[in-house]
């Protein structure tokens, strides 16, 4: 018989995120994850008639920090449910090859569990959807892989 032991945070590493937010405590979590993805216009989806916001976002994987690899990103789904209305500024909806970074998730909360989820991104553009209730999922759909650039993204302090 083996020896049972607790697993290890570093055991762990490798496994994809799935979470879900539900309230602006949660999408402060899912912000930090996804600060700094990027991804071409070309891949926001809204389906109006399923109420759903989709964007596929080249992630810097925050939650493992690289100390004896490269850095590394992961292609991941965000996903907002619930969505009445979507609205964008500081980007030209004709140019899907327009680049995008997200620098933060932000919740505005509304009356009865309604809100507003705005994408803050690099350059003073931003995407703000209007929801009926806050659902955010955010999953990972690759493995990870070295980031081109060999480094963690980098702000001024």
């Amino acid at each position: 018989m083996s020896e049972m032991r607790d697993a290890t945070f570093e055991e762990g590493a490798q496994r994809p995120l799935r979470l879900k937010a539900l309230d602006g405590d949660d999408v402060q979590v899912i912000s930090a994850l996804v600060q700094d993805s990027v991804l071409p216009a070309s891949e926001m989806s809204w389906r109006k008639s399923e109420r759903r916001f989709g964007l596929l976002l080249n992630r810097f994987r925050w939650e493992d920090p690289a100390t004896t690899r490269e850095a590394e990103r992961v292609q991941a789904v965000l996903c907002i449910e619930n969505v009445m209305a979507v609205r964008s500024q500081g980007l030209d909806p004709k140019d899907r090859d327009t680049v995008l970074s997200i620098l933060a998730l932000v919740f505005e909360p509304g009356e009865d569990g309604a809100g507003t989820l705005r994408l803050i991104l690099a350059g003073d553009g931003e995407i703000a959807v209007d929801v009926e209730a806050l659902e955010v999922i955010l999953r990972d759909v690759t493995r990870p892989y070295g980031a081109p650039s060999g480094k963690a993204p980098k702000h001024p302090e």
